[in-house]
């Protein structure tokens, strides 16, 4: 009996499931990403914190804490980076349990400009997640960012673009903890927002996205900054 319920337990806090999701509330994501190059070198440093909630503010989601260091190859426009991730995940509603995991990635951006309006970036990244009471996991995952510019050639300073990505989620791993599984088939992330250039180093976003899961869909509202540091 005890192993019974620790099991639904675990089911019901990591994969969130359906009866507890309020589907029809909207949720919201506060997100600030930064970049910035080492000198003249072609080593370079980014991250994120995040601030996602359930609802508008206040039943928290997950905090995300990421940084990492990356590289631009000579001759490319490739950027590799090599990340660490600190991550919160709470339940939704009342519960105030959380989840604590720990992440290391391996990202890869390939920026692609067709046209002189339409700016893509393709986003490969493999995580290696250990998460807190459950096995080692791993996830891949796929992302096409599009950067529409509506008033100008560049995503510079007064720029007015519209800005969209699709993101998909598979697991490396079925089983995660005992006789707990969870599908290949993580989820999908559907985005469409407005940006506005306030400077030459520093953008900002509004928008909302459609998250996909096997249990649940979900609306969130994001408000992004993005932050060219030097």
């Amino acid at each position: 009996m005890k192993k019974l319920i620790l099991i639904f337990a675990s089911l019901l806090l990591y994969e969130q499931g359906k009866t507890q999701v309020e589907e029809s509330q909207m949720g919201a994501w506060y997100m600030y990403f930064f970049k910035a190059q080492i000198n003249e070198s072609r080593f370079g440093v980014q991250g994120d914190i995040q601030y996602r909630n359930w609802n508008l503010g206040g039943d928290l989601e997950q905090l995300l804490l990421r940084g990492g260091v990356t590289y631009n190859p000579k001759n490319t426009n490739a950027l590799f980076t090599l990340g660490y991730g600190n991550i919160t995940t709470g339940a939704p509603g009342d519960s105030d349990e959380s989840v604590a995991e720990s992440r290391i990635y391996q990202e890869l951006l390939l920026p692609q400009k067709v046209g002189e309006r339409f700016l893509l970036i393709h986003r490969y990244r493999f995580e290696q997640r250990f998460v807190e009471d459950q096995d080692f996991r791993t996830r891949f995952r796929y992302t096409i960012f599009v950067n529409v510019l509506l008033n100008q050639k560049t995503l510079s300073k007064n720029a007015l673009y519209l800005a969209l990505y699709n993101e998909l989620f598979i697991n490396g791993q079925k089983k995660i903890k005992d006789d707990i599984e969870v599908p290949i088939f993580d989820r999908n992330r559907t985005y469409l927002g407005l940006g506005y250039g306030i400077t030459d180093k520093l953008r900002v976003q509004a928008g909302w996205m459609k998250q996909i899961t096997n249990n649940w869909h979900k609306g969130q509202l994001q408000l992004s900054l993005h932050h060219k540091l030097w």
